[in-house]
């Protein structure tokens, strides 16, 4: 199990080791990449992997409007990284105080002093301290000063495209769902708890599950095969999503409202992971509600036919 701190004041045992330095969002093909390198170094070395990344991302705390941005939340992130053989995790709180930090300061009293990091792993654009005063030539510079070794590796190309969490919001925002998954070499999850609604899907037949999605990326709105898991539970149920406005309703606020296949019990503050295996269509406002759930019928036979 991946051991998770707040803070840099680490146990003695996973000081001298590779960190791993970014925001890891969606931890995907270009990261694993990372983190398959970062184990070379491990066996080669016979070192320890920590991981410093930030909650809020950077981006978020500087700009206040964007509010649906992340691809994972930081509990799903430290799952993922505990199946890259990481043994620790530092997820620092990003707020006024610590973006006041200097470049040099991050370095001498955090990499070297509280972390005595052996190597360096973050890419090539990487910015740091106090108005993103710190580059990768800076950590470079300052290798002999604190002995340590920066690793800078190659961005990861597909299809003439670097593999970015940036490139796989753009590809969930316009719909392309499965490229995105390919790109994460997972489905897209959406982690919340179930939350009590206005009961419209139960009174038109097709009761849901209704989820607060936060701050994750607002993927196309529309309707989703998808399929869940509980909490403590290793059995996947099978179902139908919509994610947006619900416009045939008015609705203004962005909800993510599930219904499982063949599952009928209380889910009521329960917490569902939901995988987005297949976009259906686009949302769209019906005139009346039996046009809504002629649409939602043929919706179902697609979700049902999805693996």
């Amino acid at each position: 199990m991946v051991k998770h701190y707040s803070n840099f004041n680490i146990q003695k045992k996973y000081k001298g080791s590779i960190i791993l330095i970014g925001n890891f969002d969606g931890l995907h093909q270009g990261h694993q990449k990372l983190f398959k390198l970062a184990q070379s170094y491990k066996k080669k070395y016979n070192l320890k992997i920590g991981v410093i990344n930030f909650d809020p991302m950077p981006k978020m705390f500087f700009n206040k409007k964007l509010k649906n941005f992340r691809l994972s939340n930081v509990q799903q992130k430290i799952k993922l990284l505990s199946k890259f053989k990481v043994d620790f995790v530092i997820t620092k709180k990003f707020d006024k105080k610590f973006s006041k930090t200097k470049a040099l300061n991050f370095i001498s009293e955090i990499l070297n002093k509280k972390l005595n990091s052996k190597f360096v792993f973050v890419s090539n654009n990487f910015r740091f301290g106090n108005n993103r005063e710190g580059n990768v030539n800076l950590l470079i510079k300052n290798e002999k000063n604190y002995n340590y070794k920066v690793i800078k590796p190659k961005p990861f190309i597909k299809d003439k495209k670097i593999v970015s969490s940036s490139l796989i919001r753009h590809l969930l925002e316009n719909g392309y769902l499965e490229k995105a998954n390919k790109l994460l070499n997972r489905n897209w999850t959406i982690e919340g708890i179930v939350q009590k609604g206005r009961q419209v899907g139960k009174k038109i037949g097709f009761p849901t599950c209704n989820i607060d999605i936060h701050d994750y990326v607002l993927a196309q709105p529309g309707v989703y095969a998808v399929k869940v898991l509980r909490k403590n539970n290793i059995k996947y149920l099978r179902g139908i999503a919509n994610l947006g406005f619900r416009p045939t309703f008015n609705q203004k606020k962005i909800l993510l409202e599930v219904h499982l296949f063949n599952f009928s019990g209380n889910l009521y503050n329960k917490l569902l992971s939901v995988e987005f295996l297949k976009f259906i269509r686009k949302e769209k406002k019906f005139k009346n509600i039996n046009q809504l759930k002629t649409q939602i019928k043929n919706d179902l036979k697609i979700a049902r036919n999805t693996r």
